[in-house]
């Protein structure tokens, strides 16, 4: 009778404890837009009875949290590129982040080397063409875009949009500068048009004839097949998806990453965390494939069937954290070059 009583009550001490960790709200600054990420959110709340509250911005985060310091009521950061992300831990704005479900769920290469931020999804920066203007094996590699035949016949979006920036760099990485920067220069000198818009615009432009040739997101392929406006889906009915560098002895394809941490000065530094180990788990992971069209994180998780749809690929595992240290050196030669 003892040991039961005895039993009952470390039971009720521990709901005690869970309930005074998990039962706050937590609010989270994110360069992610909130219809992509509401449903995780959604489901969290759900499981955990934790409230969130979203601050969205493109810009300005950054500054908003350095200038709010101590008292600044954000707890968690959800970026869409490593190049953001890095810049809130260079900035001392991350806490360190003691966790061992997101040290099982997230490989080495997809987070910071003192645990303060996680991937949390990944997408790769994929070619894509028309297949009835060019043959599928001419395009082996994201090098062979620099050759001379495709000049007039490519499109991109600026060179320093953070997507094009980070591909840059995994190329500075790969090549070196010198190197690098004589592909970039090929590039542009291969482009139809000055580089501009978004990358559903490059593919918009592949429809219309200006070019045959462009470089997106991948995820980007998922939205228009599926929008909800009928041109879009006409765009990509004739598109073909490559994954560049997958030869036996290559790298791989770039890729990126979404990623988080907890803010510096969160006052529910546990909820946070919690949040976190959520979006790295199972449920989570293969939801990001269905609404958003990227890859899980945890190798434990298969990709959803849509993405394997289009076709298995190796992926670059450089250290995530070189393509955002070399991010300053990519931007100067896509200056030099014009793109």
């Amino acid at each position: 009778m003892i040991f039961k009583k005895l039993n009952s009550f470390i039971f009720l001490i521990v709901i005690f404890f869970h309930t005074e960790i998990y039962a706050k709200e937590i609010n989270i600054y994110s360069h992610r837009q909130p219809f992509l990420i509401n449903p995780f959110l959604e489901i969290f709340t759900n499981e955990t009875g934790i409230k969130t509250n979203v601050i969205y911005s493109k810009k300005g985060l950054v500054q908003r949290l350095q200038s709010e310091g101590e008292n600044s009521p954000a707890d968690v950061i959800l970026t869409v590129d490593i190049g953001r992300l890095y810049i809130y831990e260079d900035k001392n704005l991350l806490a360190k982040i003691d966790s061992n479900i997101l040290e099982k769920n997230v490989p080495s290469h997809l987070k910071s080397s003192n645990n303060t931020w996680f991937a949390l999804s990944k997408r790769s920066r994929v070619i894509v063409v028309d297949k009835d203007r060019v043959n599928k094996d001419e395009i082996l590699r994201i090098e062979d875009l620099a050759d001379p035949k495709w000049k007039g016949r490519i499109c991109s979006r600026p060179g320093s949009h953070v997507y094009n920036r980070a591909l840059m760099a995994s190329i500075i990485a790969e090549h070196g500068e010198v190197e690098a920067e004589k592909w970039a220069n090929g590039l542009v000198k291969n482009l139809a048009r000055r580089p501009q818009g978004n990358d559903r615009a490059q593919v918009k432009s592949i429809y219309e004839g200006e070019c045959d040739i462009a470089i997106i997101n991948n995820y980007y392929f998922g939205k228009l097949k599926y929008s909800e406006d009928p041109k879009q889906r006409e765009w990509i009915k004739n598109l073909l998806l490559i994954f560049p560098n997958q030869g036996i002895n290559d790298r791989g394809a770039h890729i990126n990453i979404s990623g988080g941490g907890v803010a510096k000065y969160s006052k529910n530094k546990e909820s946070a965390i919690a949040l976190l180990e959520f979006l790295t788990s199972p449920d989570a992971q293969k939801l990001y494939g269905e609404i958003n069209f990227e890859y899980p994180v945890n190798s434990r998780v298969s990709s959803t069937k849509e993405l394997i749809s289009w076709g298995e690929f190796k992926e670059d595992r450089l250290p995530i954290i070189k393509i955002a240290e070399l991010a300053p050196n990519a931007q100067k030669i896509i200056d030099r070059v014009g793109w």
